[in-house]
Order: structure tokens, then sequence, then C-alpha cells
């Protein structure tokens, strides 16, 4: 796209991203009340966040024109395509992902014997899974295929048994089948056991189904302001330094890894998945060695670039669920063009590692405030109760000033000196 969306009134920014007047509309309007009540119980109205849109993404080859974000934090859009651009000189963003492997789980009680029960139900997985896949008609699906039963034994007192069912949920996220499944295969899988089955239910630590990214940021474009005076070289240092802070320390992994999720979750929510699934994934597989730890990563390659990668669990879908009944969720889908699931996965990992280079890069610069700031007057502006052209105009002045304050917005707003 040769127009930067931000230069464009914001009325001609849909078309320009080639949405028809029809869902424009529908970008405006967002979820109508009545939607709403079929989605969830006791609705009174609905609640909105501000939908804005990254740029510059190129994934695999691919370049993507507009990556939508629900979010209502500050600078995460404009820091997402600040990193997306810089890492296009370089080609853009490589990315992969496994199979949508989720797992289901069956807690038995009472197992008489565990071994036997390990064996009993190893002989019949076959049979389970064709019964799952083939002649029961709650769990049989054109999209998804129960692939696996493992069993666990958990040290506890007394030993609790575990049983996994194994899904490969395609384009769906999965939780509603995954669940039903857990609850039709308790009675045979408590007669195979001698056990009693507890809870049957989903695991959302779905370690099974990875997205990955990495991408170059070429040294020398680190130094992109023009006020800046520390030498591109040193940016690249304090960066990696940062990463490995992340990487050992707990207390800086949480705030390392919130970033991340500060553009994973916008890009979640936005095509109508669980974000709340995702977090739980997310910092689950974080400490998933005994120590919470960073999910992205910064190294110097042998001619001093910077090479990113991250690796988190993405159970997200394109079809069911909010995204099949929320018709701003449906447009955000076709911004992206993402055919699959995975695809759809692979572009929020690329989004996240973009969140943590940028972040972690205005730590190593100037500090995480004179971004925030900037962007955060312009919201005291308009709670000071500026309109229109006010707004930029007051954001400008308490940042000038550097005093960005809701009593001092008031006094500009009111034509105070």
């Amino acid at each position: 796209m040769s127009v930067r969306l931000r230069d464009l009134p914001l009325d001609e920014r849909p078309a320009a991203l080639g949405l028809s007047a029809e869902q424009a509309s529908i970008l405006r309007a967002g979820l109508s009340p009545e939607q709403a009540n079929h989605m969830i119980e006791n609705v009174i109205g609905v609640f909105g966040l501000p939908l804005g849109v990254a740029q510059h993404f190129i994934v695999n080859g691919k370049p993507i024109p507009a990556v939508p974000m629900a979010i209502e934090e500050a600078s995460v859009v404009a820091a997402c395509s600040y990193a997306a651009r810089l890492a296009a000189a370089s080609g853009g963003f490589r990315a992969g992902s496994s199979e949508p492997i989720m797992i289901g789980q069956v807690q038995l009680l009472g197992v008489p014997d565990l071994v036997q029960a390990q064996a009993q139900i190893g002989a019949a997985t076959e049979a389970l899974l064709c019964w799952l896949n083939e002649e029961n008609p709650t769990t049989r699906s054109r999209h998804a295929r129960a692939v696996g039963i493992e069993t666990r034994v958990l040290e506890s007192q007394p030993p609790m048994f575990v049983v996994h069912v194994l899904y490969d949920c395609g384009d769906a996220m999965g939780a509603n089948l995954v669940n039903t499944a857990c609850e039709a295969l308790a009675p045979e899988l408590e007669r195979l056991s001698g056990g009693r089955a507890n809870l049957r239910i989903l695991s959302n630590l779905s370690d099974r189904r990875l997205a990955w990214a990495s991408c170059t940021i070429r040294t020398e474009l680190l130094a992109a302001r023009e006020d800046n005076t520390i030498p591109p070289a040193e940016i690249a240092r304090r960066i990696v330094e940062a990463s490995r802070f992340a990487e050992v320390d707990p207390y800086r992994a949480a705030t390392h890894n919130k970033g991340i999720m500060n553009g994973v979750d916008a890009v979640v929510i936005a095509t109508g998945n669980d974000w709340r699934a995702v977090e739980a994934a997310a910092h689950a597989y974080a400490a998933r060695n005994g120590r919470y730890t960073a999910l992205a990563t910064w190294r110097e390659d042998a001619e001093g670039n910077l090479v990113g990668y991250i690796e988190l669990p993405l159970a997200v879908g394109i079809v069911g669920g909010a995204t099949r009944v929320h018709p701003t969720a449906q447009i955000a889908l076709r911004l992206l063009g993402v055919r699959t699931a995975r695809e759809l996965a692979e572009v929020i990992a690329c989004v996240g590692l973009a969140q943590n280079f940028a972040a972690i890069r205005a730590l190593a610069m100037e500090g995480i405030q004179r971004g925030h700031m900037a962007l955060h007057a312009r919201q005291v502006a308009i709670a000071a109760g500026a309109t229109g052209e006010a707004v930029e105009r007051i954001a400008a002045q308490l940042v000038a000033e550097r005093n960005i304050r809701l009593e001092r917005a008031r006094a500009l707003l009111n034509g105070e000196a």
C-alpha cells in the first residue's frame, strides 16, 4: 500500500483497504445489541474497543496489507507497523506452525490397578478413535478428527490417572468438539480402568499446537530517529541484553511477555478468538521447564544484525464460535486474507515478535515513556473535553510542556495560558 492509513481521513480508510461501503458501515456500528443478545446471557448492551490495522507485514513472502488489532492501549498498532517495516527490509517474517492438535483430559480416580488400566486403554485405542471419528454422531466431524489417546499417572495421594484425547481440530479452535469427546468417552474409560471419571474437559495448555516466527532486522535501520545519538550497534547490543534479562529473570519476563501479548491479544480479539485461552496457554508455556522465561529472544548474527525468534501455543480458528457470528470478526479475517487457522496463528506469532522488538527497542533507546506519553496525551485531551482538531493541538502542547495532566489539558481547552 503506497499511502499510509494515518494520512487518510477516517471515513476513507476502509475503502483504501478494499472494503465495501456495507463493510465500512459494519465497522462503524460493530456488534448490534440484538446480535449480542444471542451470544451471552443478560445482555444490556455492547462494549467496544478501537479497531486499528498494523501495516507493512510480510509473512513467508506474502504481503499482508492490513493486520486488524482490537486494543485500547496507545502505541501498540504503530509500534507493530514500525517493526514490520524494519523486518520487511530483510524480506519480512518467516513463520511456521504445528498441526492444530488440541488435548482433552479425562480425570479418573480410584483406579485399582494403574498399570493394568494403561494397558487396557492402550489396547483399545484404535477402537476408541474409530468410534469417535466414525460411529458416534456427536463426535463425528468432517473438519476434525481424534488422532490419539494417551495416559498419564500423576503423583498425588492417592495417585491420579489421566487420559488425554488428542484432536486435530482443523480450522476450528476446537473446544466444543474436544469437550464433547471427553464426555462421550468417559463411560468407556471408566469401564476399561475401573475408576471413576471426574473432570472431562479441554486443556488450554495447547502445547501440541504451536506457532513460531523469526525475522532479521538490519542494524543500520535501528537509529531511525533524527535526534538519536546512540550508535546502531550499541542499540543492537542493548536489545540483546534486554532479551537475556527476560530469559533469566521472571520479573522481567512477565513484562517482556506482556508486551508480546499486547500484539497477540489484539489480533486474537479482532478475529473473534478466545484471547483468555491464548493468554493462559502462553504463560503456562513460558513456565514449561519449571521457571518462567521469555517467549521471544533476540541475538546478533555474524553480520551484527538482530535476529528475533518467538514460539508459543496459539489455539485459534477461522470457523465456529464468535468468528462465525461476529460481523466485525468476519471482516477482520477478510482483511488478513488467511485461508487456514494455521496461517492465522503464524501471522499472530509475527505480530507478537514485532511488538516485542518495538517495546524493547524503545526501552533500550529512550525509555518506554516517550512514545507512550505522546499518544497518552491525546487520551488526556479527550478526557478533558477536547474534540476535533483541538485534540491534536492540546496533546501537542501537553507533550511540549512535558505536563500531560488532565488539569493542564482543561486549562488549555479553556484558553488559559
